[in-house]
Parts: C-alpha cells; sequence; structure tokens
C-alpha cells in the first residue's frame, strides 16, 4: 500500500474541512483570536493581503466615478427606527451604548458607568441611516446628484458563533451609499457595481462567481432589490461575496431625502448601497488553499517570489547571498499586472526545509532556492506553490519569464476553481433528487452533500419550511438565465420560469 503524503496542515480538508481552515489561518499566520470575544487580531501578512484587495478596489471604485468619505461609529437609536423593516433586520446584531465616562465604584475597587445616555447608540451595524440624513441635508436640487460616495470602514454585528474572517462581530468593509434624481439611474448603479465586484472576484481572487438577484426571503432589510455574488468553496458550500442593493426611495423617504426636479416638483432620491467585506480573505482561503496552507492569487499576494539562498559554510554565504541580491533587484524591475513584481530575500539563519514549509503555508506564489551549485550554473531552483511543481531554470529565463509564470499560475487556479464548480453542479427536476443531492453522504461529514443545484422554484412559505430543514438556501436567481423557459416548481408543481441556485452556505 502506497504511503499516504504528509501535509502541513492537520486535519486534512476531507478529514474536517472548519477545523482544517482555522488550522490554515494559523499556520499561515494570517490572524488570531483577539481576548475581544469574537474580535480577530489581523497579522501583518493577513492584513498585506487585505491592504492588496483594497487597493485595487479603491481604484475600480474610483475609476467608475466614486469617492471616498467618513461617516461617524455611532448612529442614534432613533436613527434606526425610522426605517422599520431595518431595524428588525439588524435588531438582534446591534451592540448598543447606554452610558458615558467610567468613574470609580463606591466602593473604590473598579470602575463603573457614570450617567445613562440621552439616547442609545448603536455601534454601526452598516450605515444607510446616518448617511441619509447627512445626504438629506446635501440635496436640494437635481443639479447635487448623483451622489456617489463610499466608505472604508468598522462595522459590529453582535454574531453569535465566530469563525475568523468568514464572521467575526467586529469587521472590516468598504460600505457604497448612492443617491440618484431617477430610478433607471439607481437601478444602473446597483447593476454596474455588482458587476465591479465580479470581475474583482474573478480577475484578481481567481475566484469564478454567479452574479444573480436575491429572492424576497434573503433580500438586505430595506431594499428592494439585492443582487449578490456567489462563490464555491472547496467543501461545495456557496459564499456571499459581495452585494449591491437597490433601495428605491424606502431609505429617502425615512430621512426625508428630497430634491427639487426639473420641473420644480420636490421629489424623494432613488439609493443604493453596496459593500464587500474581509470575508473575501477568508473566500481566498476556501478557494485556492490545500492540505498544505495558504495558497494565493499573484495579483492579491503581498510577494510574488521568495528567495531561499542555501548556506552551509561562510564560504557559501558569501557566494550566494549577493547572488541573490542582485537576482532580486532584477526580479523588481520586471513588469506583473501593471506593477513590478514584489520579491523578498529570506536569509535567516534556518535550515533550509524549516524556511521552505515557512512560505509553503503562507502562499507565496514561487519559492527560488540558490546555492553554490545554482550559481555555479547560472541557475535557480523554482518551486511554483500551485502545482507543487519543482524546476531547475537558468537565472535568464527565469527573469525573462516571471511575469509570464505568474499570470500561469493566476490563470491555473482560476481555472481550477471553475472546474471545482463545474463538476459540482447539477440542474435537479424533482424533489427526490433534490433532497438526496443535499443529504451528506457520510453523516459524520455533513460537509460531504452535492455542490450546487439549478432548479425551477417558486417563492412559498412551504418551500423556505423544507430548506430550513435541508439546511440549504436559495442563493440567488442568476442574472444570466432572464430568458428561462417554463418549468415546474420541484417544490410546489406550479409552473413557473424562474430556476434559481440552492446550495448550503456560510
Amino acid at each position: 500500500m502506497a504511503k499516504k503524503a504528509k501535509n502541513a496542515i492537520s486535519p486534512s480538508r476531507e478529514d474536517d474541512y472548519p477545523e482544517w481552515y482555522q488550522q490554515v489561518v494559523r499556520a499561515a499566520d494570517l490572524a488570531e483570536i483577539s481576548p475581544v470575544r469574537g474580535c480577530m487580531v489581523i497579522k501583518p501578512w493577513g492584513w498585506a493581503i487585505w491592504e492588496n484587495m483594497q487597493r485595487v478596489l479603491d481604484g475600480m471604485f474610483k475609476e467608475t466615478g466614486h469617492e471616498n468619505a467618513y461617516f461617524p461609529l455611532f448612529i442614534p437609536m432613533s436613527y434606526l427606527e425610522k426605517e422599520a423593516e431595518h431595524v428588525e433586520g439588524f435588531a438582534k446584531e446591534c451592540a448598543v451604548v447606554t452610558h458615558h465616562r467610567l468613574e470609580p465604584s463606591p466602593d473604590g475597587e473598579g470602575l463603573v458607568p457614570a450617567g445613562p445616555l440621552e439616547e442609545p447608540l448603536v455601534v454601526r451595524p452598516t450605515s444607510e441611516t446616518i448617511i441619509g440624513v447627512m445626504y438629506a441635508k446635501w440635496i436640494q436640487s437635481y443639479r447635487d446628484l448623483p451622489i456617489l460616495i463610499n466608505q472604508w470602514a468598522n462595522v459590529v454585528r453582535w454574531e453569535m458563533r465566530t469563525r475568523m474572517f468568514l464572521r467575526t462581530t467586529e469587521f472590516l468593509w468598504q460600505e457604497g451609499h448612492t443617491a440618484h434624481a431617477t430610478e433607471q439611474e439607481a437601478l444602473d448603479e446597483t447593476r454596474l457595481m455588482l458587476d465591479v465586484y465580479a470581475e474583482f472576484a474573478e480577475k484578481y481572487m481567481a475566484m469564478p462567481v454567479i452574479k444573480g438577484e436575491k429572492t424576497a426571503e434573503e433580500r438586505f432589510p430595506g431594499a428592494v432589490q439585492t443582487l449578490s455574488i456567489e462563490a464555491m468553496m472547496q467543501d461545495r458550500k456557496a459564499l456571499q461575496a459581495g452585494t449591491s442593493h437597490f433601495l428605491g426611495q424606502n431609505f429617502s423617504r425615512a430621512q426625508d431625502m428630497s430634491f427639487q426636479n426639473q420641473e420644480g416638483e420636490e421629489e424623494f432620491c432613488w439609493t443604493t448601497s453596496w459593500g464587500v467585506s474581509t470575508r473575501l480573505v477568508g473566500a481566498l482561503i476556501m478557494t485556492h488553499s490545500d492540505d498544505d496552507g495558504l495558497v494565493l492569487p499573484p495579483r492579491l499576494a503581498p510577494k510574488h517570489v521568495v528567495i531561499l539562498p542555501i548556506c552551509r559554510t561562510d564560504e557559501d554565504r558569501a557566494a550566494v547571498l549577493p547572488y541573490c541580491e542582485s537576482l532580486k533587484q532584477e526580479l523588481a524591475q520586471q513588469a506583473f499586472d501593471d506593477g513590478q513584481v514584489k520579491v523578498m530575500i529570506d536569509d535567516r539563519d534556518l535550515r533550509g526545509g524549516e524556511k521552505n514549509w515557512y512560505h509553503i503555508k503562507r502562499g507565496v506564489p514561487l519559492r527560488v532556492e540558490v546555492g553554490p551549485k545554482d550559481i555555479a550554473k547560472n541557475g535557480v531552483f523554482v518551486g511554483r506553490r500551485d502545482t507543487g511543481e519543482k524546476t531547475p531554470w537558468s537565472r535568464d529565463e527565469f527573469v525573462a519569464n516571471i511575469g509570464k509564470t505568474l499570470e500561469d499560475i493566476q490563470a491555473n487556479l482560476f481555472a481550477r476553481a471553475m472546474k471545482l464548480r463545474e463538476d459540482h453542479t447539477r440542474e435537479i427536476d424533482n424533489l427526490d433528487d433534490f433532497q438526496a443531492y443535499f443529504t451528506p453522504a457520510n453523516a459524520k461529514k455533513p460537509e460531504i452533500h452535492g455542490g450546487f443545484a439549478s432548479c425551477y422554484f417558486v417563492e412559498d412559505d412551504s418551500v423556505q419550511e423544507l430548506l430550513k430543514r435541508l439546511k440549504v438556501t436559495i442563493r440567488c436567481v442568476p442574472l444570466a438565465a432572464d430568458d428561462e423557459a417554463e418549468g415546474t416548481c420541484i417544490f410546489t408543481g406550479q409552473p413557473t420560469r424562474q430556476r434559481g441556485i440552492f446550495a448550503k452556505a456560510y
């Protein structure tokens, strides 16, 4: 019997996917649990990935005409109460500040809150209401529209079960909020930003996504329409990776956000909101990583290449380190993705195997080993993180092809993720097959189920009851399926043209 390969991460994805995920976060040194319940500390390597995401997205927002601003962390409770559906949707997740200042306790043994606030303040779960109040002050006429603003911020939602990057009490995100003079402008904005998110996910994260509309049950509280991008993780569960909401005039009515139109009539604005969060880091981990740790697409990797000097003696060191330094300079001058190749040298006094595994677990796309024998041939020994291949290259050839090699890695990761989704997506047209598809093959491993199911359905309470029992949700109605032929709802037998994507989800 062949010996099972030893991997850096234990347990494996196959043995325990949720624990595997936690171990990848730990092994790659991305983040750790903080002393504050449900919150995490994002460490430098994890933060560098998020910074790269921010940089790219921020550029895409600005290219589409948006500006950045910042709004308060605290929201008066009365603001949330103005939009009933919105507050109901977030009420259970709100953290509330009720007192101001601290003062010594009467017994002198500690500190206690001083007097209560005149009005409780909610720690920002999302900013529609506070931003709406400000927009109402700024907008008088159609000439003041559109307002296209984004903010990078933190939010707090009081989660009961947390998992680093995927679901934490405090997380980081961007939230765009726009106001328009016409309904069509706002609808166009909603679709535009969904397309921006999809382009980012596929081009930069190498993560295929399905663009679609949420059902009424899954819609953002207070929205008229919610669009989302949905991705399949390696355990075949769905992850909602970004949302864009058409809010109609719901929030503008609640916040008295009105303007004088070109005919001199008073009218309420049409508004949108859209956002992605540090959940994208979790999506990146679960889309590409393996049983040896993190795997990063080059377009978001903090470093593209790590050079590992192999020095057994001081004499080796005197020859190898200058060679590595000049190689680093050459590589750093090469172009990749509208920038330059990012290179580091790891010359720490550690064993070669230890350093090698350190960077494997962190997902660096290319590892380059250089020892005296390589120098003698004017060469390098290169390890690819995505395939595990190790290949000797001539130095000149490696430098000349570095951009293409990184593009190949990026394309390979996307193709691999797309194949996983295609292999685990089925059209299902009867209820028995649907239930079998989402019933775990092994009761001890609930993650072993079908994947994505494309089914005809109608929105009905009885459908929701069955889905809840199976722990399945309607992820979206794909936008690409606007001209779907007529079929039969697999749950109710009613005729319908609506085919949705069903999946278990994070």
